[in-house]
């Protein structure tokens, strides 16, 4: 069948993406501004965040070293956001199908690398308040690092499948010149949807009992005035570990399992904000973040705290 459009005679498929086109403008364009900004804020924020977990505090706890890789995961995100903005504010992509994969792999890495990376810093924290003696010979560098490689060879061993089927679907569907847009049989990937959505709730899960411990245990300390200004902090990471959960990582899940189109681009660019709120928890989490690590730490409010779990481990192992 032949339609005519502003004079020229088109087939209907032209016709339909053409209506589909200036119907999705306006909320392209809100996408594309959303992503510029996440980049504008995220790039200098984690570049500054990196640079200072490396030069000032030179990998010396377990948690420095999960917030670097955590870092380094936002950053790759913040890279990838460009070609974003670019799609969305012109609707065309020419860079092809590997281009398109692998951006689209990256910003599912974050997510996923960013819900692991946050609920190891907790879990890191809870073994240093409630567990302070009996975690020694776990909580150092070189078992961190450990962690972070099974961390990347996971994620690199979930995403390798996934962007094979993607780009074999975008080739399937002869999607050469567009990105960032669901397939037709998207749904049918309920498996995986599930799977994701399982993997979320379960480190969810992770961050509220690591918080309960934590409180229950620091209600148990000492009242000091040094200590409630510490119990603010602790808890202030616990608290924006799970923030990051319910506000970034959950709605976007959710819309995922309830497949609504519009609502999984919207909480898809609300999970991208996260990368700009992880620099907070490095400067809660950190003593002294912006100054240089003294060696001897005497002044550090982490140390104090530390001191403080282990005389509470040692009597408690008394009794």
């Amino acid at each position: 069948h032949i339609e005519t459009m502003c004079g020229h005679t088109v087939s209907p498929l032209t016709v339909v993406t053409f209506c589909r086109t200036m119907k999705e403008e306006p909320i392209n364009v809100a996408y594309a501004v959303v992503f510029g900004c996440v980049v504008v804020l995220g790039l200098p924020l984690n570049a500054v965040s990196l640079w200072i977990l490396i030069q000032r505090h030179r990998l010396k706890s377990p948690s420095a070293v999960f917030m670097i890789n955590l870092a380094l995961a936002d950053l790759l995100l913040v890279l990838s956001l460009p070609m974003r903005v670019h799609f969305y504010s012109t609707g065309t992509w020419s860079l092809g199908v590997f281009a398109c994969t692998s951006m689209t792999m990256l910003f599912r890495n974050n997510i996923r690398a960013s819900a692991i990376f946050i609920t190891f810093i907790g879990v890191d924290r809870l073994l240093a308040v409630v567990f302070p003696l009996r975690s020694r010979h776990l909580r150092n560098t070189t078992n961190s690092w450990r962690a972070c490689g099974l961390i990347w060879i996971f994620l690199m061993a979930v995403n390798t499948p996934e962007a094979v089927y993607f780009s074999r679907n975008m080739y399937d569907n002869n999607q050469n010149t567009t990105c960032f847009v669901f397939p037709a049989n998207w749904t049918q990937q309920k498996t995986s949807i599930y799977i994701q959505a399982c993997f979320v709730l379960t480190l969810l899960s992770v961050n509220m009992f690591s918080t309960s411990m934590v409180s229950w245990k620091l209600h148990q300390l000492s009242t000091s005035g040094q200590m409630i200004d510490n119990k603010i902090n602790v808890m202030l990471i616990f608290a924006m570990n799970l923030v990051m959960f319910v506000i970034f990582f959950l709605p976007f899940t959710v819309a995922m399992i309830v497949g609504n189109v519009t609502t999984i681009y919207t909480t898809r660019c609300l999970a991208s904000l996260n990368c700009c709120f992880d620099p907070l928890l490095y400067y809660f989490s950190l003593d002294s973040f912006w100054k240089k690590e003294d060696n001897s730490g005497s002044s550090s409010v982490k140390l104090q705290v530390s001191k403080s779990d282990l005389r509470a481990g040692e009597t408690s192992g008394m009794k």
